[in-house]
């Protein structure tokens, strides 16, 4: 994620603090050492900081349980609304998908268990809801409203809406008991009817419930779209999505051949191949113009290649297709055929065009060309 700073890395997963963070400890300290001094910012930030270690706790209950299912998880980021924890993929089974949602929350209730037993189990109900309730007041007890901070975290995450957790669970117990497709669509419009509420009820109380609606209608609409791409992407090859007629560049090309190949063609990306056809690279156009700041004409393309070089088969599934432009972080991938030879240009813009046609037409079958 752009703007992050990796700050350390857990068992094979990079975690990163995104910057606008920072500014949020620093506005935090600044907001509250103006209230009450340098021990009011110093209680606040330590505050701050626990509760995101919770929330990066909370992320990791999902990374290690995604673990357990062989799915790996790079790197996982710290924002000022949370934490974001990059799952290459999601589990396959329901039942998978339904312990990743669930270990995340888990880890919160097992903290504010402890930190109850820290506190001799002496904070009753009403206390709880005054620790909630000044959660940003330094004056009162950390364990108190770290442990309120962890029990709202689990309340908040279990809305059964998507993106939170409670409607991966949701989804997730429909899909036990129907189609994974259908399971998302009732899951997602369930999140969506929920949103609205959300909305409807800030207009007449609190304003923030509408920030917190649009966020949900967002992502419950995301990860319908998500759905659908899976969809459609397990059921047809590499071959029915690839853009076949395509332009390559010979590994003695010039940046100033590239330029003009650049401009001579509606591609944004080319694959770089050898004299047997075999790409060697893939050159994007951000690549070119870059390197057009410090480099010459006649400089060579080789120079400044996406490497290593990202490739899958015409045959392979267009789901792995994408996975691996997702893994890469490339916007286009070179397909090869049987003798890795280039045979055409896999690209998100491609992808977004296969959605828009589903979307238009959603008994369209790709893969077969018009009589």
């Amino acid at each position: 994620m752009g703007w992050s700073i990796t700050i350390g890395n857990v068992a094979g997963t990079a975690v990163r603090i995104h910057l606008t963070f920072l500014l949020l400890l620093a506005w935090i300290g600044i907001s509250a050492g103006t209230r009450g001094g340098g021990d009011a910012a110093i209680s606040s930030l330590l505050f701050i900081v626990l509760l995101f270690l919770c929330v990066l706790l909370h992320e990791f209950g999902h990374i290690f349980m995604a673990r357990h299912f062989g799915i790996p998880t790079p790197e996982v980021t710290l924002l000022p609304i949370g934490g974001v924890a990059s799952l290459e993929r999601m589990p396959e089974k329901p039942m998978e998908q339904l312990l990743v949602a669930l270990a995340g929350p888990a880890v919160n209730v097992v903290i504010a268990i402890l930190l109850l037993i820290v506190m001799g189990f002496s904070v009753d109900s009403s206390s709880m809801a005054k620790g909630l309730a000044n959660i940003d007041d330094p004056a009162h007890s950390l364990l108190a409203r770290l442990a309120a901070a962890n029990i709202f975290l689990v309340v908040f995450n279990m809305i059964p809406a998507f993106p939170m957790d409670g409607g991966r669970v949701l989804n997730a117990i429909l899909a036990m008991n129907m189609d994974k497709r259908k399971a998302m669509t009732i899951s997602a419009r369930i999140g969506q009817a929920l949103a609205l509420v959300l909305g409807f009820l800030g207009l007449f109380g609190n304003p923030l419930l509408i920030f917190i609606a649009i966020f949900v209608y967002m992502g419950a609409a995301g990860e319908a779209a998500q759905s659908d791409l899976e969809a459609m992407t397990a059921t047809l090859d590499v071959r029915d999505a690839m853009e076949s007629k395509i332009v390559t560049l010979p590994t003695e090309a010039t940046l100033g051949e590239a330029v003009d190949t650049l401009l001579a063609t509606p591609q944004l990306e080319f694959p770089v191949v050898d004299a047997f056809g075999k790409p060697m690279g893939l050159l994007t156009r951000d690549a070119l113009i870059n390197a057009l700041r410090d480099k010459a004409r006649d400089a060579s393309v080789i120079d400044i290649l996406q490497t290593p070089v990202p490739s899958v088969r015409i045959g392979d599934k267009l789901d792995h297709g994408v996975r691996e432009m997702n893994r890469l972080g490339a916007p286009a991938i070179s397909v090869v055929d049987a003798e890795g030879r280039i045979a055409g240009l896999l690209t998100m813009q491609n992808i977004a065009e296969m959605m828009m046609i589903r979307a238009a037409q959603p008994e369209w079958r790709f893969g077969q060309k018009s009589a």
